[in-house]
């Protein structure tokens, strides 16, 4: 997991997972208040909770860290007894803190700790007997058929991670991409629709007794407003932004029919979505090669060739990483992170490789997992990995439940706007590369519209795939129209369709792993959002005056002490106070990405003269 405690994704404060690690429920008995129903009352228990959670969260750590990187029988079925026990504590907690919600009159920093509490659980069980045990058993059946997908090419099976690689490979033709989109999604998807249905139901079962009207207004009740008020925030967010994608959609357009003809992509209306270089058409950048501009590749360096020419080692560019936080005026990272932090793959036993950031003892234990390489990509990510760190650690003095991002798209906005600020000029200042190898402006456009195949293009699906549970959890999608009402979401934020005709009981949307896997999506789309908002906010207080994409602010001490105002709150505050902290501003917007991608949509517009926008 990218943030926070790998632990905490079995507690209700979790950052990047559900309350518990693989999503199921547990039963939880009923009992009378621990304390009396009064604000008193109300903050004695929450404070209570709050140690228990403590404790609780040291031990689990240690116990996933040891698994994570030492994986053996013993320390998975370690990580399971532990995952239980955070499961029941959870569930316990959320029931008990919706009654205490209940109470006039509560401590507003008490009523957000209940609402921590009560919103933590992604699928929540009701108390009816046998209810959690049959939501429990559709959730880990739903993952288990997840996993064990399987897709076809050319009639042979085709398992899930090798079937998303070769959905990139740009060798595969048309008939073979269909093959692929459709056996997947019907493989994968259609078998799970009676299940989901079911669990939809006992879920909000479960949410009702929260103390909300469905499962998807409870997760939209995590953002220090309405759900009503949620959802109409990001829809604003889209609209600022969906120029820019229109703009990106009708050139790759153009450039699938150039590629393809029209029988295989017209001129006009939707992309077909496994043309796209994605399974789900969420990120484009494999295709990137079909649409870059001439010339585009050559960019006058080669971040894992500079890496090589420095002699840079694993913890050399790691140490690279903290000069930046160094730079702003953080202080070192604590010895322990170097002594016990995993950076290179022990070749001794299995490990899980997926870089993630944690933080052991909610103090200063904290450490990155990663299996480095020497190149190009894993310098960013290291930066990407310390941006988490070091939020973690700003905020150590906070109470239990406020140990977590202002809101769950911060955290990993954080590190994706540490990321972004690998530009040349910061190369340049940290001795990487010569003044005279920084490509010029007319290198930019090929950065940006590759960048732009990622991170613009994931755009509306982030958007949309909420946007469908929130209408199957309300009762506005019935079961009947699960697929007819995906694909209409697809056309309409993403302007994609499917390569082929689906049938009447297809499900697929079960097809995405975070549909079966109960993940919520939001956070994707307002992280991608803010880490622009948040780069532009430093760029600004470092008093840069070129392009946006071009900005360093490294050495900026002022931007640090800026940043961690913001990084200090924690969970603190509402949102919009940790917000303003560093830019200068209680609301979310997409305007600083339009501004950082705006010569890319200049030039997008120049191509796209004459051409048919829109679908």
């Amino acid at each position: 997991m990218k943030l926070a405690t790998v632990a905490l994704a079995a507690l209700a404060a979790s950052l990047a997972a559900p309350v518990w690690a693989d999503n199921h429920a547990a039963p939880a008995e009923v009992t009378a208040p621990a304390h009396p129903m009064t604000p008193a009352g109300a903050a004695a228990w929450v404070a209570e909770v709050e140690q228990e959670l403590f404790d609780y969260s040291l031990e689990a750590s240690r116990v996933y860290w040891v698994n994570a990187t030492y994986i053996t029988e013993d320390t998975d079925a370690l990580a399971a007894a532990i995952g239980a026990k955070g499961t029941e504590m959870s569930v316990r907690y959320a029931l008990e803190a919706a009654k205490y919600a209940t109470v006039p009159d509560l401590d507003p920093e008490v009523a957000r700790k209940l609402t921590i509490l009560r919103t933590g659980i992604v699928l929540p069980a009701p108390t009816t007997e046998g209810a959690a045990t049959e939501l429990n058993d559709i959730a880990t059946r739903l993952n288990s058929q997840y996993g064990k997908g399987k897709g076809t090419l050319n009639g042979q099976p085709i398992s899930g991670s090798d079937i998303e690689a070769e959905m990139g490979n740009l060798e595969r033709t048309p008939a073979e991409l269909a093959e692929m989109w459709a056996s997947w999604h019907t493989n994968v998807g259609a078998p799970m629709k009676d299940d989901y249905a079911r669990m939809v139901a006992i879920a909000n079962e479960g949410a009702k007794e929260l103390g909300f009207s469905d499962t998807g207004a409870m997760w939209r009740s995590n953002y220090d407003m309405s759900p009503e008020e949620f959802a109409a925030t990001t829809e604003r967010l889209w609209q600022e932004v969906k120029p820019l994608y229109d703009s990106l959609h009708t050139y790759v357009r153009w450039k699938l029919n150039e590629k393809h003809g029209d029988a295989i992509q017209p001129k006009t209306g939707p992309i077909r979505a496994d043309l796209l270089g994605n399974m789900w058409a969420q990120e484009w950048g494999n295709i990137y090669p079909l649409v870059a501009p001439a010339g585009a590749g050559d960019i006058g360096y080669d971040l894992t060739e500079l890496i090589a020419a420095k002699g840079l080692t694993e913890i050399d560019m790691v140490k690279a990483g903290e000069q930046f936080f160094s730079s702003l005026g953080f202080a070192p990272l604590p010895e322990t992170f170097w002594t016990r932090s995993m950076f290179v793959k022990p070749a001794d036993r299995e490990v899980v490789c997926h870089a993630s950031a944690w933080d052991i003892d909610n103090k200063d234990d904290i450490r990155i997992k990663m299996c480095i390489k020497r190149n190009g990509d894993d310098f960013v990510v290291i930066h990407h990995e310390l941006g988490h760190n070091y939020y973690q650690r700003a905020y150590k003095d906070q109470s239990y439940l406020h140990l977590n991002g202002a809101n769950d798209g911060f955290h990993e906005a954080i590190g994706d706007m540490v990321a972004l600020s690998i530009t040349p000029e910061y190369l340049v200042q940290i001795g990487m590369l010569e003044r005279s190898q920084v490509p010029s402006a007319d290198k930019d456009i090929g950065l940006l519209l590759r960048q732009a195949m990622d991170k613009v293009a994931f755009l509306p699906f982030g958007l949309l795939v909420d946007r469908w549970r929130w209408g199957v959890f309300d009762g506005s999608i019935a079961p009947q129209d699960y697929n007819t009402a995906w694909t209409g979401l697809r056309t309409q934020y993403q302007g994609i369709v499917p390569p082929v005709e689906r049938p009447a009981d297809a499900f697929d949307a079960g097809a995405k792993y975070h549909i079966p896997g109960n993940t919520p999506y939001t956070r994707y789309f307002l992280a991608r959002v803010l880490q622009f908002q948040f780069y532009q906010a430093a760029c600004d207080a470092a008093g840069w005056k070129g392009p946006l994409h071009r900005c360093s602010f490294y050495g900026n001490k002022e931007v640090g002490g800026k940043l961690n105002a913001m990084l200090e709150m924690g969970a603190s505050k509402p949102w919009p106070d940790a917000l303003e902290a560093f830019a200068g501003t209680r609301e979310m917007s997409g305007k600083a990405m339009a501004e950082y991608f705006a010569p890319l949509k200049k030039w997008l517009d120049e191509q796209n003269k004459g051409k048919p926008r829109g679908w």
